[in-house]
């Protein structure tokens, strides 16, 4: 870390310091460190098979079996199951513990804030989560792990038990509807804070990402946390590029 960027960070860690309430917003960089692709990075899921971002679109979920079929394999053997939290999931959850992170809202749908130790009533969970099942028909909510079970015993495209309908994990696919209340939950969280610290987003995604112009405009320091220049970096009060799992503890007082 160059001595600018350290200056910068010490800044930022101050503000974080005096913060009374401070607003986490994460997307899949956060994630990386613990072995999960993030998706627009150099080496995102995306990034690397744009035609995997097309196929990622509720009408095709509903309407191909052959998308389903494929879309149960990648959840089997997603690297999800098997991710810890990393530093940075922890250095917010002492934020959490030292009563001055009132929130998390991330885009991740991976569960690992929670699995870090935060309390799930502070996670918004704006785009859902893969550890839980919806079907289309009934809305009946499952454990992800309940189907997998199915699959590894060699159902293809599991039905829901109770309805016969198409089951999808819980997440907010391309084309689905987001969830009016979570999204208004997060906004809300935006305009209460004053720090937000935006880390591992690329803040492209709307409207997860309007919670930065949010909390600036409600007076909030907006701290932008990641491993490349993001859309939104002419929001930060404090701009810091770099490895999240170095910054984050830094940044939230978190000491080896």
């Amino acid at each position: 870390m160059d001595e600018l960027m350290a200056a910068e960070l010490d800044i930022a860690a101050g503000w974080v310091r005096e913060a009374e309430r401070v607003v986490a917003f994460t997307g899949a960089g956060i994630s990386t460190d613990s072995g999960i692709p993030d998706f627009r990075g150099p080496n995102g899921v995306w990034t690397k098979n744009p035609a995997a971002e097309k196929a990622a679109t509720l009408q095709h979920y509903l309407a191909d079996p052959e998308v389903r079929r494929a879309a149960w394999q990648n959840r089997l053997r997603s690297s999800t199951w098997s991710a810890e939290p990393n530093l940075g999931h922890r250095a917010l959850v002492e934020l959490e513990r030292q009563g001055r992170l009132m929130a998390v809202v991330t885009q991740n749908v991976d569960g690992l804030h929670q699995a870090a130790g935060h309390d799930p009533a502070n996670v918004i969970e704006v785009h859902g989560t893969m550890r839980y099942t919806r079907c289309w028909g009934c809305n009946d909510r499952r454990p992800m792990e309940d189907l997998l079970e199915r699959v590894r015993a060699g159902e293809d495209d599991p039905s829901c038990d109770r309805c016969g309908g198409i089951v999808k994990s819980d997440t907010i696919s391309f084309g689905q509807n987001l969830v009016p209340e979570v999204i208004e939950a997060a906004m809300v969280a935006a305009e209460r804070c004053d720090v937000l610290i935006a880390a591992g987003s690329s803040l492209s995604v709307f409207p997860a990402a309007n919670v930065v112009p949010r909390a600036k405009s409600a007076g909030a320091r907006v701290i932008i946390v990641n491993g490349q220049p993001t859309n939104m970096d002419r929001f930060a009060d404090a701009l810091l590029i770099g490895q999240l799992g170095d910054i984050l503890p830094a940044l939230c007082g978190v000491t080896a």
